[in-house]
């Protein structure tokens, strides 16, 4: 396939009018839209803005090439664009754009689309053609230009392989493996290998390829690179090629397979690095000016953080949504189940084998029962790597048991996650004989000591004293101003989703259900309704602010429309701990609301669960219904116009 049938002469901007960067990117994607190439122009913004937010793709030298691969797109197409005055797109050389390649790629991109892109890309490091396309003014002149180029690169890779095949007859081979050939200087004994990945891999994974290649050659130095692009990983690196190896440089935006570096200098930069400064990291690489790698933790990480790491607060971003990511299916999984089970039970009872299987594979004693460790598990290792998952886990169940709920979660996430931190140099003096023993035994014993005796010491006392105050003080309001009192148990139920707050509402209202005979059930519709508000606030918001959500996000809500209606509270969990000043305060607002609304109307709800499998059995089943949807409403819209459409940072 040739590069010029994905870039089609009728979407190309010869002047464009933009001068800032977001500017340039409405106007790329106009044309997009108006050639019927994308349907939908709002998510394919949030996925290219979402792109430009793991670094800029303004790659320097006067080129940016802003892509994203996503179901908005119709069919693979790149957008060209010149602007006469250059457009500050944030680039790596901190000077302004001229050219441009919008790179619209579809979710099931054929592997021919792919590796027309991967050779688009590959052109780009090539200066003197560069200076040709500046030099084009119309979209024939730019067509017949890449024609010529890939002609020629094409006809350049044909004679490569030729003279490979006869050099492999000659050896008596009757199998080549061109992938494998090192580029570099035969006569040189020098030898480096690299990875490229970036997060998306259709662009700058390939050119980084080929600008560590080139220069290699122009240096002397021998040299193996491994793409971790759209088709997955590409000339994988053998463990004799890593071996003999004198260093190794990590140019990815994405995370790549590092155990099989340990013990050698590794560079771990931006995979920009890889483009713009493949001098420096192949000279370094060559001569070992790198640090160690550990594959059992951090160790190896070069003295210049890579772009993605940050501030502190996308540190502390990155690690949280590495727990929430690995804590979704088991919500979702859970409690889509939970939701069926809710159903079987009005219709074939308590008692039904399908219901007890349901309730124990879905509920407390199946998937629910890891949310919390799975949550603080995977958060420790984003900080602290592997040695942190295991008492990162631990810490979070001892959460669970002590009904610190999701937000002791958090922190016995971050804390597993630093405490292995902590003792990794703590015990970095020690001799090299015993550093064998530090994954094996020294990090999981005092990982596990420490974490879980702070967690016993201060998290279970703590929230014991905090559940035992606030079902004391519920206790004395009794039922002498219900109102107020629904809206406090509706509005508790959203603090904490699961941890001590909704558990406190919920052991009153059990209380009240099991001891004061026919009003039992006007506190449970409080308790119900409060906690059914969450998840369906989340579906609602989802879906109405589409542009203020990602991709991953809009799908998830989607399920917590089931999980709201099943008074499953747990599915707004995940968008809780990612935003938990506008979520939980939206969501307090919306279920105190809908709790205050039950005792208005005098509503009973006569069943400690179900959701809307049990609204039927509500005194006022439609109010019931209608103070749910008006609690859901107003913390969907509260968070909907609080929250800020995605941009990049």
């Amino acid at each position: 396939m040739k590069i010029t049938d994905l870039m089609i002469k009728d979407t190309m901007i010869m002047d464009l009018k933009a001068t800032t960067k977001e500017a340039a990117i409405d106007e790329l994607i106009a044309s997009l839209m108006s050639h019927g190439r994308i349907n939908d122009p709002i998510l394919f913004k949030e996925m290219i803005l979402k792109r430009e937010a793991e670094s800029s793709t303004g790659i320097g030298g006067g080129i940016a090439m802003p892509h994203a691969k996503t179901k908005a797109v119709n069919e693979p197409t790149v957008v060209f664009a010149k602007s006469a005055k250059g457009v500050d797109f944030e680039s790596l050389d901190d000077e302004p754009a001229q050219i441009f390649f919008m790179i619209a790629a579809p979710e099931g991109a054929g592997t021919m689309h792919l590796r027309t892109l991967a050779a688009l890309s590959r052109l780009l490091i090539d200066s003197e053609f560069i200076e040709k396309l500046m030099a084009t003014r119309t979209p024939d002149e730019v067509s017949e230009l890449f024609d010529t180029k890939q002609e020629e690169q094409i006809a350049k890779e044909n004679e490569k392989k030729r003279k490979e095949k006869e050099k492999e007859n000659e050896k008596g081979s009757t199998k080549s493996e061109p992938e494998r050939v090192i580029v570099g200087n035969p006569d040189s004994q020098a030898f480096v290998v690299a990875v490229t990945a970036c997060p998306t891999g259709i662009a700058h994974t390939f050119m980084a390829e080929d600008a560590l290649k080139k220069k290699a050659l122009e240096m002397g130095v021998n040299i193996r690179v491994e793409t971790n692009g759209s088709e997955g990983a590409q000339n994988i690196l053998t463990a004799d090629e890593i071996r003999r190896a004198s260093g190794v440089i990590v140019a990815a935006d994405k995370n790549v397979e590092m155990a099989r570096f340990d013990g050698k200098p590794v560079l771990q930069r931006p995979v920009s690095d890889g483009i713009r400064k493949s001098e420096e990291l192949i000279r370094r690489a060559m001569n070992g000016e790198a640090p160690i790698y550990h594959s059992e933790g951090r160790g190896g990480r070069d003295e210049q953080p890579t772009e993605k790491s940050g501030s502190i607060g996308g540190k502390i971003y990155k690690d949280l949504m590495n727990g929430i990511s690995h804590m979704l299916p088991f919500v979702v999984g859970g409690g889509i189940l939970l939701a069926i089970s809710f159903l079987i039970e009005q219709i074939g009872g308590a008692d039904h084998p399908l219901f007890q299987l349901l309730q124990t594979i879905g509920g407390g004693d199946g998937a629910f029962h890891f949310l919390i460790p799975v949550l603080a598990g995977f958060i420790a290792i984003s900080i602290g790597d592997r040695p942190a998952l295991m008492p990162g886990m631990v810490g979070g169940l001892m959460a669970l048991n002590s009904n610190a709920g999701f937000l002791g979660g958090l922190a016995a996430g971050f804390l597993a996650g630093y405490v292995v931190i902590g003792l990794r140099k703590l015990f970095a003096g020690l001799p090299k004989a015993l550093e064998g023993l530090k994954p094996i035994m020294l990090y999981p014993v005092f990982g596990l000591l420490i974490t879980g005796g702070i967690m016993y010491y201060l998290f279970d006392p703590f929230f014991s004293w905090i559940n035992v105050g606030l079902i004391d003080g519920l206790n004395s309001l009794g039922t002498t101003n219900a109102i107020i009192l629904g809206m406090i148990l509706g509005g508790m139920m959203s603090i904490d989703m699961g941890g001590p707050f909704n558990k406190a509402a919920y052991t009153f209202a059990i209380g009240v259900f099991t001891t004061s005979g026919n009003t039992n059930g006007f506190m449970m519709a409080a308790v119900m309704a409060g906690g059914m508000v969450p998840p369906l606030a989340i579906a609602l918001a989802t879906t109405f602010f589409k542009n203020k959500f990602t991709e991953s996000e809009r799908k998830s809500g989607v399920t917590n429309y089931v999980l709201g209606l099943s008074f499953i509270t747990e599915g707004a969990i995940p968008f809780a701990a990612a935003d938990p000043l506008r979520v939980l305060t939206s969501c307090i607002l919306g279920s105190a609301v809908a709790g205050g609304l039950t005792q208005l109307w005098n509503i009973n709800v006569p069943a400690p669960h179900g959701g809307i499998f049990v609204a039927a059995l509500s005194s006022h089943a439609l109010l019931f219904l209608l103070a749910v949807l008006i609690g859901a409403v107003m913390s969907g819209l509260i968070l909907g116009l609080w929250k800020k459409p995605l941009k990049a940072k």
